[in-house]
């Protein structure tokens, strides 16, 4: 029917409510949020997504120091997947930054909680998801598990004495849970050197965005493809 129309039909109908599409618009609308402090963060309704940044001296990370590129992305899901508002959501975002905040402090030796800033948006409930999907996506962090090489920095811990797996690349490098380091028999899964190499090697292959208008470029690039060719990431 459509080749029989004299009249063309679009390749593709933009819904800004599907999923795919509203996880990209408010992955876009986290990083025009402002940069905060993580060595504060106050108590504050809502769940939804976040992203770390650092701007420290350590010399596996130099290469996103300076720029708009996170070290790690997650999303807080809400207390109640029913939630309609911030306060039903519960404080899931603060306390999730909270968290990392108390993972960073411990590893003294080698990280300071005031080279760190984290942006942070509370989400309608059902697309924090997607979000945290299209910023894995769009900036590959490299202490996002999803990249394979400096993860572990999202582990809670358990006892050793049930745990069957390697001491974390992330616990490698940073040293300080005393859960991943009680065991004197866990092995690394990865030796620092090995670590340090594949995090160099990412950021030569995964370039990182120095400026906000570099990541609404890219960001205008994706939409205009998906708008194209019908595509969706």
């Amino acid at each position: 029917m459509e080749a029989l129309d004299p009249i063309k039909h679009p390749v593709y109908v933009f819904e800004p409510s599907n999923p795919n599409v509203a996880g990209r618009i408010v992955g876009i609308a986290l990083v025009a949020q402002p940069r905060r402090p993580l060595a504060t963060v106050d108590r504050f309704y809502g769940s939804g997504v976040y992203a770390l940044y650092y701007k420290g001296a350590f010399d596996a990370y130099s290469g996103i120091k300076g720029k708009e590129h996170p070290i790690y992305v997650g999303k807080a899901d809400p207390a109640n997947s029913a939630s309609k508002t911030a306060m039903e959501q519960g404080e899931r975002l603060s306390s999730r930054l909270n968290e990392h905040r108390k993972n960073i402090l411990k590893a003294r030796g080698t990280l300071s909680i005031e080279d760190f800033e984290y942006r942070a948006l509370v989400v309608q409930t059902g697309y924090q998801t997607a979000a945290e999907s299209f910023l894995i996506h769009l900036f590959k962090p490299v202490w996002n598990k999803e990249m394979g090489i400096c993860l572990g920095f999202g582990k809670h811990g358990d006892d050793p004495k049930t745990r069957a797996n390697l001491r974390s690349p992330w616990d490698t490098l940073h040293p300080g849970r005393e859960w991943a380091h009680r065991d004197a028999l866990m092995k690394d899964a990865k030796s620092m050197d090995q670590i340090k190499r594949q995090i160099r090697a990412h950021f030569e292959k995964e370039q990182p965005f120095t400026s906000v208008d570099d990541i609404l470029k890219r960001f205008l690039e994706e939409m205009r493809e998906l708008a194209s060719f019908g595509k969706s990431y």
